[in-house]
């Protein structure tokens, strides 16, 4: 999963942080082929997505490694299977096909996304945002997201020059509001951070 997790590059961090300098992507990532499962060349895959049902909908997928266009491959079927998907694909219909995809991403076309509910972001809406505490402080800009077994956790990489990083976990309480036309994002710190 940390391979399709996005991250800053040191020329990006000097920047605003506002979402306007980072352009739309152009595909979501929804999984990552992990391995083979039997030899009929279906896909194991982990889900980065949280409705995996969101492949009855689709007629294709677009496989590729993180840093190239990917290729569109028509979906024949898919399945959940021990919490991954599993997908049957046109033209891939050996255990050695299948083999060859291992490693790459799943993704779909950021117009086929599914809608989220109000308060709920895409990574890459997030990524970036300058973060601001409650009494104007700002903090620095978030270049990474940590997924824990409650709740999401932003990495907040501070101005220069210390750039020290805080971990900031992405919870109502904390997270007071979200301001993705200004590129910001205003928090309440908890004691001790």
């Amino acid at each position: 999963m940390n391979q399709a997790v996005m991250r800053l590059t040191e020329e990006d961090e000097r920047g605003s942080g506002r979402q306007s300098s980072a352009p739309e992507p152009r595909y979501l990532v929804v999984g990552q082929i992990v391995a083979p499962h039997g030899v009929r060349g279906e896909i194991k895959v982990e889900l980065l997505t949280q409705d995996p049902h969101r492949f009855r909908l689709l007629e294709q997928v677009l496989i590729g490694a993180e840093d190239a266009e990917p290729r569109p491959w028509p979906l024949e079927g898919y399945r959940i299977h021990k919490g991954r998907a599993l997908l049957r694909l046109a033209g891939c219909h050996d255990r050695d096909t299948a083999e060859g995809l291992r490693g790459l991403l799943v993704q779909v076309p950021i117009e086929e996304a599914v809608p989220l509910e109000e308060g709920e972001y895409y990574e890459h809406q997030i990524l970036g945002l300058e973060v601001y505490a409650a009494g104007g402080e700002c903090l620095g800009s978030i270049v990474e997201i940590l997924y824990t077994g409650a709740n999401e956790v932003y990495v907040v990489r501070g101005p220069a020059p210390g750039r020290r990083e805080i971990l900031i976990p992405a919870i109502e309480s904390v997270v007071l509001e979200v301001d993705l036309a200004a590129g910001r994002l205003t928090v309440e710190l908890p004691p001790g951070l």
